[in-house]
């Protein structure tokens, strides 16, 4: 999945950067359209994580947790579950964090699009383009 969040937000880039001002607004709409469709299915992807991430965290405290209750005699198999839970959990934590930047950095080059098809909204301060050059 990283790998492909990667390639989109590249491929969205590089239309912005080199394609957009010729390609024309047919052009522009479809490409920002697929595009929209494709911030969706992240935002899906991020939420799944966000939830994922969670209960891993909930199943480490648990397990931390149990270390207390479990008799003496089974604390090596406490250890080993905080110790896979925390891994787990660590995991989980980066993977969420690079998905949230990323639909973050996709909201931005969407509001670029959007301000290249209506110049106008520049002009309110509703895009980030339109807001960075207000302030």
């Amino acid at each position: 999945m990283k790998e492909y969040v990667v390639q989109t937000m590249k491929a969205a880039q590089s239309f912005i950067d080199n394609e957009m001002k010729e390609a024309g607004e047919e052009k522009t709409r479809r490409v920002l359209a697929e595009f929209e469709i494709k911030i969706s299915y992240f935002q899906h992807e991020r939420l799944i994580h966000l939830m994922v991430t969670l209960f891993f965290a909930l199943f480490l405290l648990l397990s931390i947790g149990s270390l207390f209750l479990f008799p003496a005699e089974f604390i090596l198999t406490g250890v080993l579950l905080v110790v896979i839970f925390f891994g787990l959990t660590i995991g989980y934590v980066f993977h969420y964090y690079f998905l949230e930047n990323s639909v973050q950095k996709m909201y931005h080059m969407r509001d670029e699009m959007i301000a290249f098809l209506d110049p106008d909204l520049k002009k309110t301060g509703l895009t980030e383009s339109g807001a960075r050059k207000s302030a």
